[in-house]
């Protein structure tokens, strides 16, 4: 898909207020303080240590860093990261 056509994708998902991390396979991120986080659509784990968790989304990687960093579970659609999360970038 171009850039163009996926612009006026994301212009008709948020026109018709439609959830884009469904449509548009964005990466959903939720945090519970600095200790847990889940994740929906990711795609794949790049880089799995104690200090950092690298997961790539459709669009865009993501990154978590911290001390004690684990992954409880996962599946082909979400994870779960428990640890003492210090810092989450998107690359």
């Amino acid at each position: 898909m171009n850039r163009n056509s996926s612009q006026k994708k994301e212009a008709l998902v948020e026109s018709l207020k439609l959830p884009k991390d469904i449509c548009m396979g964005a990466l959903k991120v939720t945090l519970t303080g600095n200790r847990e986080a889940w994740i929906e659509n990711y795609r794949g784990i790049l880089e799995y240590a104690e200090e950092q968790i690298l997961l790539q989304g459709k669009t865009c990687q993501v990154c978590f860093e911290g001390t004690r960093l684990s992954i409880d579970y996962y599946t082909n659609e979400d994870m779960k990261i428990s640890g003492c999360i210090a810092c989450v970038r998107y690359l």
